[in-house]
């Protein structure tokens, strides 16, 4: 017997009866009981209201972490212009008071030395 192909029309009816089984196979579960579908419910609820806590927890800690690290750049920097500004005062050229003051203080140390 050899194979037969099946026409349009067969293949019509063999889709329209697997849509009638599925239907059948749908129809033919329980229904979901009410209890059951809110015990869902609130478990997803507190599962989320959980995830948006840890991820409020996740950003604060994030927050304190920028904070932190952006106070000790702003520390550093004010020690640094710090030190920028005591160097540029000891290099700045000295007035002609200064630098006659400094040579007296060398010679009065030089003669105390005799």
């Amino acid at each position: 017997m050899a194979f037969k192909v099946p026409s349009f029309q067969d293949r019509i009816a063999l889709a329209q009866e697997a849509k009638q089984k599925a239907l059948e196979k749908l129809k033919a579960k329980p229904p979901v009981d009410e209890a059951v579908l809110a015990e869902r419910r609130q478990a997803w609820e507190a599962e989320q209201a959980a995830l948006a806590e840890a991820r409020a927890a996740k950003a604060a800690a994030l927050a304190e972490a920028k904070a932190e690290k952006a106070a000790a750049i702003a520390a550093a920097r004010a020690e640094a212009e710090a030190a920028a500004a005591k160097k540029a005062a000891r290099l700045k050229p000295a007035t002609a008071e200064e630098m006659k003051a400094a040579r007296d203080a060398r010679y009065a140390a030089r003669k105390a030395r005799k």
